[in-house]
Formats: structure tokens, C-alpha cells, sequence
């Protein structure tokens, strides 16, 4: 069993720092300040090809898998770029897996080298504002009217919507007390964000400003037919296979964002002199700090058991929701012990780790609640009854 990383994503790691150096602490608290897509930075991934780091090579990809993606994204995190250097960039990894897996010849050859290629952003249109985690039950509707759907409904939390050109959307084909299955009568679709039927309402925020998350109300919106991705009503199924991505990345993000805090914290208690030493000479403050570089330790083991797995085709549901519940906890401990140890210096934002222990609360709350992680574990793990 080894643990070493490969010699190619060694170089991953070591370019992806090298590309995030000039896009620093200071660049991303003025983007925090300031809010603002980060276009600079997101052009800089573009050009040096990594946003198709895990799209097939046939269409402009690089063809490598979540384990590399993975790894890509807890370095962007890691350089102090945080969620909001991770959130430009996350839905290009891992948002049009569906397509990839379910997409016609013609679709892909359409869709993924615009976005390989950086000159088309899409943002993920699932979550609505009265069904939350209830993904089946939700009533954004897709009336086909001839060669064409007409949507109505809304979304939530729509992340860069504000600067997004496209939009992969879930929406319901087919009646709910129409259905033979709850999981049908879904279509996914990925379309043109049309804002003349889209009204985009940006939702201010806790963290991450640079990285717009919006409310959506959608009125009378034609998606052609040819913008349906697979057959009609099987959405839900085609949408499992972006989500064990999804958590996989959010917990390399957040043990990035851990990794870059307990930096910051160490960094500070060997210089910050107190009483005549280094207020790391303390135990008070060494043992939080080392207990933090052990969970960290553990959420990079866990997260990358879930990238080996999902990219040699086993069963990885389980491990990718235990990666992003243990990895979202860890990194938010990391970020809070950051700011404690800075004592009131950690209130202050020249410091940065207040700003990185806002964002840490991100991964804790989506795309999944950590209650739910559990309902699932223990139902499909444990064998338990199922409680919701």
C-alpha cells in the first residue's frame, strides 16, 4: 500500500502552487472585501489547461481522475485561496460528469471544450427553495411543447450564476403523483443562461464573496430538445454521478483551507512573544494546533480512499460522504483554532484566518448537511432502519 504521490501528481501539487502564487493572501482579502468574480485567476487555470483536468482527452481534457482533481483543488485551497479560489473553478471539475457519462457524441463535442477551454462557465441548478435537501420532490417544471421544454420555478444558492454563461438544470418532466418510481420524472438539461426568462438575485453572505451564490426565478424559459441530456425522466440517476465528485472535492477544499489555517496559526505562535517566549512554547497552544494537524492528516487519507476508489469503479457513496463530513469538520477546527491562537489578532482580517474560518463553515453546510451524511451511513452502512 502506497501513499506516496505519484510522480506526476507531485507535479501537479508543485504547478498548481506555482500558478497560485502571484493570486495571494492580499489578492484574495481584496476579493473578499471587494467581491468580483476572480477572472484573472480563473483565465490563469484556464490557459494552463487544468480546468479539464479529469474531461477526456478526446474533447481538450487531460483525462486524469477525481484523485488528481482532487488533489488540484486542496492545493488551490491550500496556496490561501480558500473556498473562494476552490468555488471559481469547482463546477468545471466535476459539474458535467453527467454529460461526460450520459451525453451524446455530438453534446460533448459541443459542450466540454468551451468549458475545458475556459471560454464558457456553467453553474449547477438543483437546489430550490422549498424542497432543500429533498431532491426528489422538486417542482421546477419542463413542459415539452413540441421540439422544445418551457421551464418555470426557482433555484437557491446557485453559485456563480451572476458571471455563468450556461446552466446544468434539473427540473421535473413529469408530475410527482404521475411517477411509477420516486426517482423519476426528472430531466436534466444543460442549457443557455438565458436572463431575459432568468432573473438572477444575488444572496449576500457569510464568506466567499468573490464567488457569487444566487436565487434563480425562472419564467417561461425554452430549452430545445437537443439540450436534454439523456432520455426524459431519468435525471435524478444521471445527477448521482456528478455528486460522490462533488463531496470528494468539497473535502479536499476544506482540508486544503485547514492546511493553509494551522500554517498561519504555527506560523504566528513561533514568532508571537509573550511573557519573554513564543507563545508556542505553551502546550495550551501546541496541543490544539497538533491535534488539528491529525484530524487534517486523516481527512487527506479519507478523501483520497474515496478518489481511489470512485476512479477504479467501486462503490465510493459511503467513503465520499465520510470524506466530506470528517474533512469539513476538520477544516473548520483547523480555521477556528487558527483565530484562537492569534488571540484578538485573529479578529483583525490583515491576519486572513477569520476570513478563512468564515469560508469553513461552507463545506460544513453543502451540498449536504452533515445530518444527512449520517441518516445515510447509518442506513446504508450500518443497516439501520431509514429515519427520513
Amino acid at each position: 500500500m502506497d501513499f506516496s504521490l505519484t510522480e506526476d501528481q507531485a507535479a501537479i501539487q508543485s504547478a498548481i502552487e506555482e500558478l497560485c502564487a502571484p493570486f495571494n493572501d492580499d489578492y484574495w482579502l481584496t476579493k473578499d472585501n471587494n467581491g468580483g468574480f476572480p477572472d484573472d485567476f480563473y483565465a490563469a487555470i484556464a490557459k494552463a489547461g487544468w480546468l479539464g483536468i479529469a474531461m477526456p482527452e478526446a474533447y481538450g481534457g487531460a483525462g486524469l481522475g477525481i484523485a488528481e482533481a482532487a488533489l488540484m483543488m486542496e492545493t488551490i485551497s491550500g496556496t490561501g485561496a480558500g473556498l473562494s479560489g476552490a468555488s471559481a473553478v469547482h463546477m468545471n471539475v466535476f459539474g458535467l460528469h453527467p454529460v461526460v457519462v450520459f451525453g451524446s457524441d455530438e453534446q460533448k463535442q459541443r459542450w466540454l471544450p468551451p468549458i475545458i477551454n475556459g471560454e464558457t462557465k456553467a453553474c449547477f441548478g438543483v437546489t430550490e427553495p422549498n424542497t432543500g435537501l429533498n431532491t426528489l420532490k422538486l417542482k421546477t417544471t419542463a413542459q415539452r411543447k413540441g421540439d422544445r421544454y418551457v421551464v418555470n420555478g426557482q433555484k437557491i444558492w446557485i453559485s456563480t450564476a451572476q458571471v455563468a454563461h450556461k446552466i446544468l438544470l434539473l427540473a421535473r418532466t413529469t408530475p410527482v403523483d404521475q411517477v411509477t418510481s420516486s426517482t423519476h420524472g426528472l430531466s436534466l438539461f444543460y442549457t443557455d443562461l438565458d436572463r431575459s426568462k432568468i432573473d438572477v438575485r444575488e444572496i449576500q453572505k457569510l464568506g466567499r464573496k468573490a464567488v457569487d451564490s444566487n436565487e434563480l426565478f425562472i419564467d417561461g424559459l425554452e430549452i430545445p430538445v437537443e439540450d436534454r441530456i439523456g432520455e426524459e425522466g431519468k435525471g435524478f440517476q444521471y445527477i448521482l454521478h456528478g455528486m460522490n465528485p462533488e463531496r470528494i472535492l468539497l473535502a479536499a477544499e476544506a482540508t486544503g483551507l485547514g492546511k493553509a489555517a494551522l500554517r498561519k496559526a504555527a506560523k504566528y505562535a513561533a514568532d508571537r512573544v509573550v511573557f519573554n517566549r513564543p507563545i508556542g512554547m505553551n502546550q495550551g497552544i501546541q496541543h490544539p494546533l497538533a491535534e488539528r494537524w491529525v484530524e487534517l492528516e486523516a481527512a487527506t487519507l479519507l478523501y483520497q480512499k474515496a478518489a481511489w476508489l470512485y476512479d477504479n469503479d467501486h462503490n465510493c457513496a459511503a467513503e465520499a460522504n465520510a470524506a466530506k463530513f470528517f474533512a469539513s469538520e476538520a477544516g473548520f477546527h483547523a480555521c477556528e483554532t487558527a483565530v484562537l491562537t492569534h488571540g484578538g489578532m485573529g479578529y483583525a482580517k490583515e491576519y486572513h484566518v477569520e476570513r478563512y474560518m468564515r469560508e469553513a463553515m461552507l463545506p460544513r453546510i453543502a451540498p449536504v448537511s452533515p445530518q444527512l451524511i449520517l441518516c445515510f451511513i447509518a442506513e446504508k452502512v450500518l443497516g439501520l432502519p431509514k429515519s427520513y
